[in-house]
């Protein structure tokens, strides 16, 4: 019980205060807003994105969330407690079960396994795994903290707005629900008892990572706009 007390004591910003996590958000708003300004989600709200762009995102997520669940399991190893290790090793499987299972309604095996990373999802993956292998655990959280705070921001909004297309409004309608929206809320309790815990120095790295992950979230679905491949 002391040690629940002393985490949910953590996490609680003094009055007056911002919790570290709304400081986060502030920092990351405008590559927010540009992100919900980008014509792939624009496209997703009112149906009009492309198929083939659609697809192509969908293929480089599966290759994604592969090394996002190995990053997932690299952080739970260094995890303060038995909870956070649990919940953290219980996303990676998620990763792998129920959101693949949303991607192999729109491709093949086939198509997955011919399906070559992209440059700018080699070099956010990279960003993502050598974070949470080299980094301390607060550093690897808010690796991987945008992944779910952005989707889950984005799917609140664009749940807003509807979509015409069936396949977008699932989509979207994962990433918007009350459950997604939970989770998130976890980790950012999680996020900020961890950067309560670390020193002004440390509080700065944790920015700069943080802000480099909101960044290629934005870069991720241009890569898809473009359907970006690899220059000889």
């Amino acid at each position: 019980m002391r040690s629940l007390i002393l985490f949910l004591a953590a996490t609680v910003a003094a009055p007056g205060q911002s919790s570290f996590t709304q400081q986060l958000w502030k920092e990351a708003a405008p590559v927010y807003r540009e992100t919900l300004a980008h014509p792939f989600l624009r496209g997703l709200a009112d149906g009009s994105l492309p198929k083939e762009r659609f697809k192509f995102y969908m293929r480089q997520d599966a290759r994604y969330l592969t090394q996002f669940g190995k990053a997932l399991s690299a952080l739970a190893a260094k995890a303060p407690d038995e909870k956070t290790s649990i919940f953290l090793n219980e996303g990676a499987l998620a990763t792998i079960r129920t959101e693949r299972l949303l991607h192999q309604t729109f491709f093949t095996e086939a198509e997955f396994a011919a399906t070559e990373m992209s440059p700018t999802n080699v070099a956010y993956t990279n960003h993502l795994l050598a974070t949470v292998t080299r980094g301390t655990y607060a550093e690897g959280l808010a690796a991987v903290l945008p992944c779910y705070w952005i989707y889950a921001e984005v799917g609140k909004e664009l749940k807003k707005r509807g979509s015409k297309d069936e396949g977008y409004a699932r989509w979207i309608n994962q990433y918007g629900s009350e459950a997604f929206d939970a989770k998130v809320k976890e980790i950012l309790a999680m996020m900020d008892a961890a950067a309560a815990r670390a020193t002004e120095e440390e509080r700065r790295e944790i920015r700069k990572i943080f802000l480099r992950s909101v960044r290629y979230e934005y870069l991720f679905w241009d890569m898809a706009w473009r359907e970006e491949a690899w220059r000889p």
